[in-house]
């Protein structure tokens, strides 16, 4: 193994035991204190600011700097609010800032470190050439798959097989763009398993199979984009003149190498489920309460990547362009966001009591919880995100309610509220590189093998306000209004 390898598995294999050796801390577990969100004012979300300007900023203007200092920078804006939030809020911002890392961070780092290890060892040979056509199909595929091991999981499996497929065409950043909106984002609308949100959603009481309600608008917002892709792909292919460079008689046939890969797919997949279906209790981690399911599914991941390392051989990862920097990337800039996004959080939770209070007011109607949902899920965490307006619905049609009771209700009987909320919640995910998890994911993978991408700015200003925001009005107009 190579050092970045064994220090990236050390780290995971150090998050899952954690709970063995730590007990709970009354003092930082938040009770008889203020409500920190009341409380805290917007400046606190400076550091969240300066972290999503570093993303966008030192990429464009310093390249070579942001590339061997990102972790340095990321550490930066986490101190800026670590150091102040603690010297104010003592215990209650230490265990804020814990349970961010534990309940959060930890599960969402591992998740993504199994899926991409295990996706990484799985190989399609063969001369598949990037037509339009073949490109369309590649998308609509990832779509499908996205739903069902998750957006994350299918992203990590037809990165490389589209990106290598694509190789020899001059234009490719739109491509990777419309895999990220289509692949990594609203293809996981259908499941619970698709993208986190849902998954929530699910553990509070929505069926399983509920979010086929939003079948609808996935079609028309997948309908939508692809008509656009083919539209941009034919007219690039067109216009570059070139061919693929493949000689008549020696095409090499498609084929899978590392099936057995899949078999672990489907244990993460299998993990992921079971955590939201049992009950085992809990475990109290620094006054940070996890199911201890929630710890099982964890251990099982790292030990279906562990044996995806095992079990496929170092060639074939080799050969599929395999490196650790892409999740290495994801790793040490997410806990700078997740870190510095705390006092946004907080302060979206409180309400109508906290500080942006004028937003949360404002949502009255379905269309108000669909594009509010989305576009604070755009920079936010959409899991929080989702939450936030879910428990906002709730206690809107049925106060004081419990919410066994409440979520039945609710879907009976406003049922256009929770499609606006999970929809949002997913849909506008790819908005931003920071929407949702693989979106990073795909961009550093993207160029790693050669494909150029628009900045943090660049990919909202030239794609998603377009593209994305476009067919977001066309599904308000046809759903909401």
């Amino acid at each position: 193994m190579t050092r970045g390898k064994l220090s990236l598995l050390f780290l995971l294999l150090c998050l899952t035991v954690f709970p063995s050796v730590a007990l709970a801390s009354e003092a930082g577990h938040g009770h008889g204190g203020i409500n920190l969100g009341e409380v805290l004012p917007l400046y606190s979300c400076i550091p969240f600011a300066g972290m999503l300007l570093s993303i966008a900023l030192f990429p464009l203007f310093a390249p070579k700097f942001w590339h061997h200092h990102f972790g340095k920078i990321s550490a930066f804006w986490a101190a800026a609010i670590a150091i102040p939030f603690l010297i104010a809020y003592k215990g209650q911002a230490l265990y804020e800032f814990l349970h961010i890392i534990l309940a959060d961070y930890v599960p969402f780092i591992i998740l993504l470190w199994a899926l991409y290890t295990i996706a990484g060892g799985i190989l399609l040979r063969g001369s598949l050439r990037g037509t339009p056509v073949v490109n369309t199909v590649m998308l609509i595929i990832g779509t499908a798959l996205a739903s069902w091991m998750g957006t994350t999981g299918a992203a990590m499996l037809m990165i490389r097989p589209f990106l290598r497929a694509n190789n020899y065409r001059k234009y490719r950043t739109f491509m990777v763009v419309f895999f990220i909106f289509l692949v990594a984002n609203i293809g996981g609308s259908l499941t619970p398993l698709g993208d986190p949100p849902l998954f929530l959603g699910f553990l509070h009481g929505v069926p399983f199979f509920w979010t086929f309600n939003i079948l609808p608008h996935m079609l028309v917002a997948v309908g939508i984009l692809l008509v656009i892709y083919f539209v941009l792909d034919t007219y690039f292919y067109k216009k570059e003149g070139v061919t693929a460079p493949v000689e008549e008689g020696v095409k090499e046939p498609l084929k899978v190498e590392g099936i057995y890969n899949f078999i672990f797919l489907g244990g993460v997949v299998g993990a992921v489920l079971m955590s939201g279906m049992v009950k085992w209790g809990e475990i109290s981690v620094l006054g940070v309460h996890r199911g201890v399911q929630e710890w099982v599914r964890d251990g099982l991941l790292i030990l279906l990547g562990v044996l995806s390392l095992i079990a496929t051989p170092k060639k074939l990862r080799e050969d599929n362009d395999f490196t650790w920097f892409p999740i290495q990337e994801v790793a040490y800039l997410f806990i700078g966001i997740f870190l510095t996004m705390v006092p946004c959080l907080l302060i979206l939770k409180a309400g109508a009591k906290g500080q942006l209070a004028f937003l949360i007011e404002t949502v009255k109607e379905p269309i108000h919880y669909f594009w509010m949902t989305g576009m604070l899920s755009s920079f936010l965490d959409n899991a929080p995100t989702y939450l936030t307006f879910f428990s906002t619905a709730l206690g809107g049609f049925y106060p004081g309610m419990a919410e066994a009771q409440a979520v039945p209700l609710l879907i009976a009987e406003n049922n256009i509220y929770l499609k606006g909320i999970a929809a949002g919640a997913v849909f506008f995910g790819a908005c931003t590189y920071i929407g949702n998890a693989p979106n990073f994911m795909v961009r550093s993978i993207a160029e790693e093998a050669g494909t150029p991408m628009p900045s943090f700015f660049g990919y909202m200003l030239k794609y998603s306000i377009p593209f994305l925001i476009s067919t977001f009005i066309v599904i308000s107009f046809i759903f909401f209004v």
